[in-house]
């Protein structure tokens, strides 16, 4: 299915020319941050990112790769600040979780970002390690996408 209907928004596969769509509403991109406008322009050319959007534009992105031990990966989910709370990141982790190639899915978040590990663990998402080493001080936690995508909030 191309747009997943989603209540008062839509999931779809972006395009290359949504690219700049998606660095207007990711904060990190919106800090000047070279390295992430080339990582977003990378991720919608090759096909890896599902945009929630509604009749306003981008509301949120989720990038998953197979590049994890050959399991698929949550690389980024980004919601824009102002489309926060509406369930966004809810349905970009299900659409994620019933789209994946592989037995497996996982992700991870910084200790820190305390809002990614509530959404993720609201969504049925199990914690499977820790990694000390990444960025000083604030190890990154791994999370396990639970079997059934139903469980992750998949709408039927």
């Amino acid at each position: 299915m191309a747009v997943e209907e989603l209540g008062k928004f839509a999931v779809r596969r972006a395009r290359a020319w949504d690219a700049d769509a998606l660095v207007q509403i990711d904060s990190v991109a919106m800090e000047d941050n070279d390295e992430r406008h080339v990582s977003i322009r990378r991720w919608c050319r090759q096909g890896l990112v599902a945009l929630a959007e509604d009749a306003s534009g981008a509301l949120g992105y989720c990038v998953v790769e197979y590049t994890f031990f050959d399991q698929g990966f949550v690389t980024m989910l980004m919601v824009a600040p102002a489309a926060r709370g509406r369930g966004v990141g809810t349905r970009l982790l299900a659409h994620a979780s019933a789209s994946r190639t592989t037995p497996k899915l996982f992700t991870s978040t910084n200790v820190s970002n305390q809002p990614m590990q509530r959404l993720l663990r609201r969504v049925g998402w199990s914690p499977v390690g820790m990694l000390h080493g990444l960025d000083e001080g604030d190890p990154e936690l791994f999370y396990l996408c639970p079997r059934e995508p139903a469980a992750a909030g998949h709408v039927t």
